[in-house]
């Protein structure tokens, strides 16, 4: 495990249904991070915004999108990460990617889809949360609403790091701020949230928030209103010594997940 981690979240109002537009804008932003940073992280849907036209704006894991995201992971030595709309076997999913410079590594299909947008009735629901190391470091993906239903992504010893991307809209901005802190108390994890600023296509308005907490719940780092890039480094030694003075994992009760 390496001594620290240093992540990049990438913050900012996205293009509706314009990929090409989404991937230069952050091809610009990729040029003002850290050499050390190991993670970057752009919100859910960062290719088109959060939008229920899944058979309008779907592409393949062969894709230009997926094949951006390779090249520039590639490009920049770094992981790169965040959801794209994806079709697979005729359905569609809400896919988070990360790819490092050998190529796309890891996929997880968004769990849980927000049905107060109708997500369920366009999108098809992943069956299995993951994990994937980065530098010797354990990190869990979650997208958006996945950030509400604590028991999917309960950590038993599986992982250091929590990764939410979003399009989480202002109305409900203490909510996920909120959340994303108790996600890393419980779970005796960092947790990092990106969500996107503006207003989408649906004019719905967002105000960021985009934050990283500490494993005890301390505010590492929390952006508001405007674009930004959150650039930060975990430590190790501050994990494993509270994990080791404040075991509360030892406590923790032992259940099953079961589909209905």
């Amino acid at each position: 495990m390496k001594p620290s981690l240093s992540i990049s979240l990438l913050q900012t109002a996205t293009h509706w249904h314009d990929p090409e537009a989404n991937q230069e804008m952050f091809a610009q932003m990729f040029e003002g991070l850290p050499p050390s940073t190991d993670l970057v992280v752009l919100p859910e849907m960062f290719s088109t915004g959060f939008t229920m036209s899944s058979r309008q704006v779907a592409q393949t894991m062969s894709g230009d999108t997926v094949a951006w995201m390779v090249d520039q992971a590639a490009r920049l030595d770094k992981w790169l990460c965040g959801s794209v709309v994806i079709e697979e076997a005729g359905e569609f999913y809400n896919r988070f990617i990360a790819a490092d410079p050998r190529g796309v590594q890891v996929t997880y299909d968004k769990r849980h889809r927000f049905r107060m947008a109708g997500e369920h009735n366009h999108y098809s629901a992943g069956g299995a949360a993951v994990q994937f190391e980065v530098a010797g470091w354990k990190v869990c993906p979650m997208v958006c609403y996945d950030l509400r239903f604590p028991v999917w992504f309960r950590n038993r010893d599986s992982y250091d790091v929590l990764v939410c991307v979003a399009n989480w809209p202002a109305p409900r901005q203490a909510a996920w701020n909120t959340l994303l802190r108790a996600r890393a108390i419980e779970n005796q994890a960092y947790c990092a949230g990106v969500n996107i600023t503006g207003t989408d296509g649906n004019e719905v308005p967002y105000t960021g928030g985009s934050a990283v907490y500490a494993p005890d719940g301390e505010v590492l780092a929390e952006s508001f209103d405007a674009s930004a890039v959150i650039n930060i480094e975990l430590s190790a030694q501050r994990l494993l010594e509270l994990r080791e003075a404040f075991p509360v994992w030892q406590d923790a009760d032992h259940f099953e997940l079961v589909d209905e």
